[in-house]
């Protein structure tokens, strides 16, 4: 039972900064219908950006400042993660997919491709082809509740993740933003004819969802306390995944499919070695990844819309 509630603080950890990457797909998706390859790699960017201001303010694991000192060089590179992010999103959506909106689906996905190619060679001549580590600018301290460790990075990880995901929730249901927003996802002619700005709206949906991948690249950092190169494919594809399994275009749906990924992630440690009777070789955490795309190929065949995703007619 403890082991349980010990992968189940893991995985809620895990399954937030999930959660975070995953809204910039559907929040992409959900407007202009385009998987955006690249935004995976723009999370890696984000933990290039944190790794970079980390560095420059001289910080190692045996030396760094404390107290409001320390704080501040946190915030400073959460801000600045969560920036470049957000202006590389609207960067790439102004030259990558705008000539491009009004040609067959298949153009603008070979562009996300090759975009997602151009960020990982420039994360791979900034860190080279090894993992490179990252400061540990927030000490880990563990919380005893009982038996189970709750680590203060978990608990940061979540909170963060929340205010984010909660923020955005506000912005779509009560602001203009949000209304111009829902408006060019359910018909971006007739919202064009009402004085949407069709342009402006998708403009900040990119930057908006960059940011957040920004934002779950700072907090990656500090809770993993390693980056590299083609981290974004990785965990580009597990936050993709978890938008399909929420319902692509579907705000709370990422939320949930993120949470969710991150828990079954988290329980598969419960699949038995082969030494075990009925067990699989090398146990539960080498097929970690096998299960979360059997998910994804399952969604797909059974379920396509996702758990909160509504079956539209394809608009003609």
């Amino acid at each position: 039972m403890t082991l349980l509630v010990q992968l189940l603080v893991t995985g809620i950890a895990t399954g937030a900064i999930y959660s975070l990457i995953a809204l910039g797909y559907t929040m992409v998706y959900g407007i202009i219908e385009l998987i955006n390859f690249a935004h995976g790699d723009i999370f890696m960017i984000g933990t290039l950006v944190s790794l970079t201001v980390v560095n420059i303010f001289a910080i190692t694991d045996s030396s760094k400042p404390s107290g409001w000192a320390l704080m501040g060089i946190v915030l400073v590179a959460f801000l600045s993660s969560i920036l470049v992010c957000a202006v590389l999103g609207v960067v790439i959506e102004r030259v990558a997919y705008r000539p491009l909106r009004n040609a067959p689906r298949l153009a603008p996905l070979i562009s996300a491709i090759g975009v997602s190619l151009i960020l990982e060679d420039i994360g791979k001549f900034t860190l080279g082809l090894t993992p490179v580590p990252f400061p540990a600018i927030i000490p880990k301290i563990p919380y005893y509740l009982g038996p189970v460790i709750i680590e203060n990075t978990d608990i940061l990880v979540i909170v963060v993740s929340v205010v984010l995901m909660a923020g955005l929730q506000l912005l779509i249901s009560h602001t203009r933003i949000g209304r111009g927003m829902r408006a060019v996802a359910q018909d971006r002619e007739a919202a064009a004819l009402m004085g949407v700005n069709v342009d402006r709206v998708i403009a900040i949906t990119f930057f908006i969802g960059a940011g957040l991948a920004g934002a779950a690249g700072f907090i990656y950092s500090l809770q993993i306390s390693v980056t590299e190169f083609n981290i974004g494919f990785q965990l580009g594809l597990i936050a993709f995944t978890a938008a399909v399994l929420g319902g692509i275009g579907n705000i709370v749906g990422a939320m949930l499919g993120g949470l969710l990924i991150g828990l079954i992630q988290a329980l598969v440690i419960f699949i038995p070695d082969r030494d075990l009777p009925y067990g699989l070789p090398h146990g539960g955490l080498a097929w970690s990844q096998a299960v979360v795309f059997a998910i994804l190929i399952l969604i797909l065949v059974f379920r396509p819309s996702g758990l909160l995703g509504q079956q539209v007619p394809e608009k003609v």
